[in-house]
């Protein structure tokens, strides 16, 4: 399979992308440039308005050869014009929002997000004169409802964190676009190999690169990706005045993992797969949310929309008192997957996650679809990050665990 944008094959540009052999010692693994500024032969103002594109290295908040191989990577890998990295996944969506948001002007966020989003959504926006809608982003009606002629941006998620639920990024995108708002897609779960966001409408492409782009669980990034006139606003916006750069050693790092990704997404799919039908073999299991099961609400779309689904599973063992005391078991028991936080890397995750009613609230299906979602309730779930482990060996340690 080729890369979006380019006539080479995924393995190749993840591991080629944005790299070449050091000109100087003719190094061939790409170069750490941990150098806060850099020497210039160019009579310049201190500022960076006064920087070209693809002028030299001044200082490091600016730019950095290393930051920007990971970058060059991203862009290639999702088919688009450019890319900017920043600090966490979270200073990703902050960007996007205070980029192209002010005061007066109106969002469409999904009512369902990663936490950091949802407070800033609730909390913040707000308090800068921004107003917010939460819509669920499976229901097109409600989207299409919630424009305003002052909506200048929709935010989703797909699959969405934690429970899984798609969002129909071309018919989202097409009715953002008719209003004249800006689409933006935190594509964490799905990664760049999972959906191809730019083809399906996506004007802003944000990743946590914590996360499966990085992959080891050993550097915290996050990247938006998109045409160069918007990432150019980003950049300007949020890594010169906002100040919420990515080191270039955290650089380095996600761009070694970002190499394999391709081998990873198919491993971690593979992965997820087997868990996900064992667990909905399990008698203490009642549900299981996975987009590559056809119990998934939403498989047709899934089917049609991703390329990977991904290594993330949702599941439940009952009513909350009933999670919680598994959750103990887990923390005693397990011995191979790790009861963490976080996703997306080598070694498999597991945590569980009270969710206070959005499992029923947040799919607004219709008649069979609706009812799988409808047990849910707000019981909680179990997030797991299935890894890179033999799968039989991390049945046997759930398996001990669920007991």
């Amino acid at each position: 399979m080729q890369s979006a944008n380019s006539k080479f094959g995924l393995m190749t540009t993840a591991i080629h992308a944005g790299e070449a052999p050091d000109p100087s010692t003719g190094a061939s693994a790409p170069t750490l440039h941990m150098s806060s500024t850099f020497v210039t032969d160019q009579v310049a103002g201190f500022s960076a308005h006064d920087l070209e594109d693809d002028g030299n290295f001044l200082y490091a908040r600016w730019g950095n050869p290393t930051v920007q191989m990971l970058e060059q990577k991203i862009t290639a890998l999702e088919g688009v014009e450019d890319c900017v990295c920043l600090a966490s996944g979270m200073a990703a969506a902050t960007a996007i929002f205070l980029t192209f948001l002010s005061a007066g002007d109106h969002a469409v966020i999904s009512d369902v997000s990663y936490a950091g989003v949802a407070e800033l959504a609730r909390d913040t926006l707000p308090r800068f004169g921004i107003a917010v809608s939460l819509v669920d982003m499976s229901d097109l009606a409600a989207v299409a409802a919630s424009l305003r002629p002052s909506t200048k941006l929709v935010h989703t998620e797909s699959p969405v964190n934690p429970i899984g639920r798609l969002t129909d990024l071309a018919a989202v995108s097409k009715l953002a676009h008719d209003t004249g708002a800006l689409v933006s897609c935190d594509a964490t779960f799905a990664s760049p190999l999972g959906q191809n966001s730019a083809a399906l409408g996506i004007d802003l492409i944000m990743h946590s690169v914590t996360k499966y782009i990085g992959g080891h669980g050993d550097a915290v990034g996050g990247a938006v990706a998109g045409r160069k006139e918007l990432i150019s606003k980003i950049r300007g916006e949020s890594a010169i005045h906002h100040g919420g750069v990515m080191s270039p050693f955290n650089a380095w790092l996600v761009a070694r993992g970002l190499s394999l990704l391709p081998l990873r997404m198919q491993a971690h799919q593979s992965g997820a797969q087997a868990m996900a039908e064992w667990l909905e073999a399990q008698p203490q299991v009642t549900r299981v949310i996975y987009p590559g099961l056809p119990s998934h609400p939403q498989y047709a779309l899934a089917q049609k929309q991703m390329t990977n689904t991904s290594g993330m599973i949702s599941f439940q063992v009952g009513d909350a008192a009933t999670g919680r005391r598994i959750a103990q078991q887990m923390i005693d028991r397990l011995e191979i997957v790790h009861y963490a936080v976080s996703l997306g890397h080598h070694r498999s995750l597991i945590f569980w996650m009270e969710t206070q009613g959005l499992m029923d609230t947040s799919f607004r299906l219709k008649g069979a679809q609706l009812d799988s979602y409808r047990t849910y309730g707000g019981d909680g779930v179990f997030r797991m990050s299935v890894g890179l482990e033999d799968p039989a060996d991390l049945i046997r340690d759930l398996a001990a665990a669920l007991a």
